[in-house]
């Protein structure tokens, strides 16, 4: 028997989630696999069980999709070369159709045209014909490919819909150039420019869309690249570099500062101070010594330490977090497209009612009948091509998505912006979001006799020779009162201390409490103050001359200057706001308390993060993240909608669906009310195209040739539909005017 594996799949051809829903079901149909999951997002399948890479490809490509195995990260570069090529052939088709119709339309308009009736063979209209067709091959094939493979799965699309219409439009404006005789004086009219302009719309506006729809396998991309290449290993006492994908369990690593740590481990020699930002968001790195555990892809940023590895490959903290931002994503149910969940609906209903209007007329209608039946029952397939009900979403996101991009926020999506406007509940980190996410000066305390620039100044000429980030703040804060550094003599550093040096003559020793009681140095007149910093979870340094206490440095995440109005903004609106952080409970209670949060929960890794925003969906909350970190990729994935700031890491804005380029949590409420607004406009655009059709249909059918002997006149039709899309296209644009409440409470 076969051993069970997971095969990744990459997936293409997938419009909606009814393609989502096919190739599920073409995978689980193969015979062997245990689950295939589907991530529209990546446009990838996760698939189990002892089923064959070549049998699982080939159901996909059986079900109407191409499909190929994903064998490396390299993949992922790949797959986005091949999108970018997709949106080029796009935006290529798009110009193309755009270039046959766009004159056809214009000469129409001011009746630069021949007639179809002029006498003898029209070579005009033929021509236009021929190249119409040429049209709907190359820039429309892929619709009519499309609908073809829908039919076959007993379903329809927005796909159905442009094939139908456009198709019907081609044959019977062919059949009114070459046989005019058959079509009755009314309706001796050409679709051409109709069919080749739905189709440069539609192909401009998917190709908008994936454009928008951003690059998702950036983020597991960048989290794959934090592993360093290769690692130094201790193999019978001399150190060698191996790639990473060499190194095994138990084998001893040497870490050297300023390197990132290849795998997960146990500290077994030596001490340094390590950069977690990556997996807790704590901007300060921690000290870790001999037993102690420390996590590959973090930051070795001073001493140098030996290793034992615990976990390698896919068990690392890392590949986990990689995980879980996939699957975060893939978990998220896709929002069905309302037009494609209409058009399942309308294409039957417009097939129905195009057949019914067929045999009425020829059984009912006067002579000739086949003639009277074909042009009706056209006419009712033309007349429905969702032209404006096409544009009434895309036009609204892209206009919205603009407005926005001025304001500073960055859409990835049309669903995202749409799903905004039901959040109940917004997720806030702490670190580099509701605060500055740089360690700061906060607090100077000297001893009589003493003054802060004279302070700071020592205590900054000594940390310039040391790469903590404390020393980087207390530097900082020297800098901008303008301090000229001292000349240090005999500078050393105590791993996990502090350091010290000598100043004109003088010993000035920084550090913390343990430091200065094995050096003898008193702190009891600073004692208090310090015990009170550290209880707010702010970190604070002593500092001595020649073994006399003068003061003490505090540093700590300062809050910005907005957060506290942001926040008031939204709970303003009805909305719940919890902070989720990976820093100690006494650090986020004080932050918390500043700006105005009740519900804050501390100390969590990413996976609990994650497990607290499904609790909250659990519950029926609809749960926006704003973050900034690494740390917070899985959770902005898995969030209803994830907000990153601009000022993050790079994993974190491509794990999110909205960014926003600055700093401020304002832009949240912007964001939301945005949506609003969005939404409320494709409701009124869809109702407008909704009448459109509700009211062509019936006429185009003829039911008004009975009380006014009147079909529907091509022509009229033509303006309907270009009144229509007009209207969609105005309402749409209003949004670039919309006011937001930026600052109100």
């Amino acid at each position: 028997m076969s051993e069970k594996h997971a095969v990744h799949l990459s997936i293409a051809g997938m419009s909606c989630a009814g393609c989502v829903a096919a190739v599920e079901k073409a995978l689980s149909s193969v015979p062997g696999v245990d689950s295939a999951s589907v991530n529209f997002a990546e446009h990838t399948a996760m698939v189990t069980g002892e089923a064959p890479a070549g049998a699982l490809v080939a159901a996909v490509v059986q079900a109407g999709y191409q499909a190929a195995e994903m064998v490396g990260p390299e993949d992922i570069s790949g797959r986005e070369l091949a999108e970018f090529a997709h949106y080029r052939a796009l935006l290529q088709r798009a110009a193309v159709a755009a270039l046959v119709g766009a004159p056809l339309m214009i000469g129409g308009w001011f009746g630069w045209l021949p007639e179809l009736a002029a006498g003898g063979v029209p070579w005009f209209w033929v021509a236009t014909g021929i190249a119409t067709l040429g049209v709907l091959v190359y820039s429309g094939g892929h619709f009519f490919t499309a609908a073809w493979s829908a039919l076959r799965r007993h379903n329809a699309s927005m796909d159905s819909l442009i094939a139908l219409g456009t198709g019907s439009a081609w044959l019977y404006s062919m059949a009114v150039v070459l046989f005019p005789g058959v079509i009755p004086s009314l309706a001796r009219h050409a679709y051409f420019e109709a069919a080749a302009v739905i189709i440069a719309l539609v192909n401009f506006g998917s190709a908008l869309e994936m454009k928008a729809r951003g690059r998702s396998s950036e983020a597991i991309r960048r989290l794959i690249g934090m592993q360093p290449a290769t690692a130094r290993v201790v193999r019978e006492g001399v150190e060698v570099d191996v790639p990473v994908e060499q190194v095994g369990l138990d084998e001893t690593l040497r870490v050297l500062p300023g390197e990132k740590l290849p795998v997960d481990g146990l500290i077994i020699e030596g001490r340094s101070s390590i950069d977690e930002s990556m997996l807790t968001g704590e901007p300060l790195p921690v000290e870790r010594g001999a037993g102690e555990r420390v996590v590959g892809g973090t930051l070795n940023t001073t001493g140098s330490f030996l290793m034992k590895t615990t976990h390698i490959g896919r068990d690392t903290v890392l590949a986990h977090i990689i995980d879980m931002v996939r699957t975060a994503q893939g978990s998220k149910p896709p929002v069905g497209r309302l037009a494609d969940r209409v058009a399942g609906v309308f294409v039957p209903a417009v097939l129905l009612v195009a057949i019914a209007t067929f045999l009425a007329w020829f059984n009912f209608g006067p002579e000739p009948r086949a003639g009277y039946s074909a042009v009706t029952a056209i006419t009712v397939l033309v007349i429905a091509c969702p032209c404006a009900l096409g544009l009434a979403t895309p036009i609204s996101i892209m206009v919205s998505i603009g407005k926005a991009a001025g304001q500073g926020i960055l859409i990835r999506n049309g669903e995202s912006l749409q799903r905004a406007q039901q959040i109940t509940t917004v997720v806030l980190d702490k670190t580099g979001t509701v605060t500055l996410g740089q360690p700061a000066v906060t607090g100077i305390r000297t001893m009589p006799g003493q003054d802060e620039a004279g302070l700071l100044l020592l205590a900054a000429s000594v940390e310039a020779g040391s790469e903590h980030a404390m020393a980087a703040a207390i530097l900082a804060a020297a800098r901008e009162r303008g301090a000229a550094l001292l000349p240090v003599q005999d500078f050393q550093a105590t791993a996990g201390r502090g350091v010290e040096g000598d100043v004109e003559g003088r010993r000035v020793l920084l550090g913390n409490a343990g430091l200065f009681g094995e050096r003898g140095v008193a702190i009891t007149p600073l004692q208090a103050a310090y015990d009170e910093q550290a209880a707010h979870g702010r970190s604070s340094v002593f500092v001595a001359v020649d073994g006399r206490l003068i003061g003490m440095l505090t540093v700590a995440d300062p809050v910005r200057a907005d957060s506290k109005d942001a926040i008031r903004r939204l709970q303003a609106r009805g909305l719940g706001v919890v902070m989720l952080t990976g820093d100690a409970p006494a650090t986020a209670e004080a932050v918390a308390a500043e700006v105005g949060i009740d519900t804050v929960v501390a100390g969590l890794l990413p996976g609990d993060k994650v497990q607290h925003v499904a609790t909250l969906q659990g519950s029926g909350e609809i749960v926006a993240m704003v973050g900034d970190g690494i740390n917070d990729a899985p959770v902005l994935a898995r969030a209803d909608v994830g907000f990153a700031l601009g000022s993050g890491t790079d994993v974190a804005i491509e794990s999110a669906d909205i960014t926003l380029m600055g700093s401020s949590l304002h832009a949240v409420a912007d964001a939301i009310e945005i949506s609003r607004l969005t939404v409320r406009n494709i409701w009124q655009n869809l109702f407008g195209a909704f009448i459109y059709n509700s009211l062509g249909i019936p006429v185009a059918a003829g039911v008004l040739y009975p009380f006014t002997g009147m079909l529907l006149n091509p022509m009229i039709a033509g303006a309907a539909m270009a009144l229509s899309s007009v209207t969609v296209v105005s309402n749409a644009n209003r949004l670039r005017h919309m006011r937001l409440g930026r600052g109100a409470a």
